[in-house]
């Protein structure tokens, strides 16, 4: 039992970001999915992931700075710089995804792609934001541990 405690301690935070990581990309999944298929329609797919960004980005700021990072402070000179950078990387990440997806979609023509999986139709769309999804989860996690919420913001 003591090894998986020391196993834990040892890699708590890409433990944490892992499991807060994929909880956010579901909720952004889940919210795309709530607006692409119901809300707006496929048409309308980047401002369905626009919502699905602002929503995930905002449970991800806190869940980072608290239990990943464990950047406790709320001074306004670190919490301002923390939140600055967090949206500025967000920001890069959502080019990324929101170009990415435009790219293969729009111009790669991947939308025309879909299957069926037990009475389920998954389509290119979903399949494409799934795929940025990995993406921005591996660079989201870069810019919060050597950018964000490194070291020296802790208390």
């Amino acid at each position: 039992m003591n090894k998986i405690k020391e196993l834990y301690l040892k890699y708590k935070e890409v433990i944490l970001y892992l499991f807060f990581g994929v909880t956010t990309t579901v909720l952004n999944l889940l919210i795309f999915w709530v607006f692409n298929d119901f809300i707006l329609g496929e048409d309308l797919y980047l401002v369905s992931n626009i919502i699905a960004w602002i929503l995930a980005a905002i449970f991800a700021y806190f869940v980072n700075k608290l239990f990943v990072f464990e950047s406790k402070s709320w001074e306004t000179k670190v919490a301002l710089k923390e939140l600055w950078e967090f949206l500025a990387a967000r920001l890069f990440s959502f080019g990324v995804e929101e170009g990415g997806m435009f790219l293969v979609l729009d111009i790669f023509g991947f939308s025309e792609f879909s299957f069926d999986v037990m009475s389920y139709t998954v389509t290119g769309t979903l399949i494409a934001k799934g795929f940025f999804a990995v993406i921005v989860v591996i660079l989201n996690y870069f810019f919060s541990k050597f950018i964000i919420f490194k070291k020296e913001n802790k208390e």
